[in-house]
């Protein structure tokens, strides 16, 4: 179990999340080791360009929302660099990012669902 395994299980339990990803795949958006706040998310809200905590094929990332399919409950997820990691369906999509740094992340208003906050930086 990956240090984001046990991020999504808290997010997945109502709590909004701040910690310190790793890793330069969602560079410049977020660099490795900034502070991210993650809130529990109604995944029927995102969009393309959303930064999300979500599952695909047992792994999971915190990675672009970049295709919605409203239809069946999913979404696709990417990296910044242009890899696909593949689609997920909404119950495996368990918060999105609010803040980088301190820095609101637009477009994520209206999409969180009521937590508490539980910071673990």
């Amino acid at each position: 179990m990956g240090a984001l395994d046990a991020v999504a299980g808290r997010v997945a339990g109502g709590a909004t999340v701040a910690f310190r990803p790793s890793g330069s795949s969602m560079v410049p958006l977020i660099r490795s080791r900034q502070h991210v706040v993650v809130a529990p998310v109604a995944p029927s809200k995102l969009e393309a360009g959303d930064i999300v905590l979500a599952r695909v094929a047992g792994t999971v990332y915190l990675h672009l929302v970049s295709a919605v399919d409203p239809a069946r409950k999913r979404v696709q997820i990417s990296n910044n660099r242009g890899r696909i990691n593949g689609w997920t369906s909404h119950d495996r999509v368990f918060g999105i990012c609010v803040a980088v740094d301190g820095v609101t992340r637009s477009g994520a208003e209206g999409k969180t669902l009521a937590a508490d906050t539980n910071d673990s930086s």
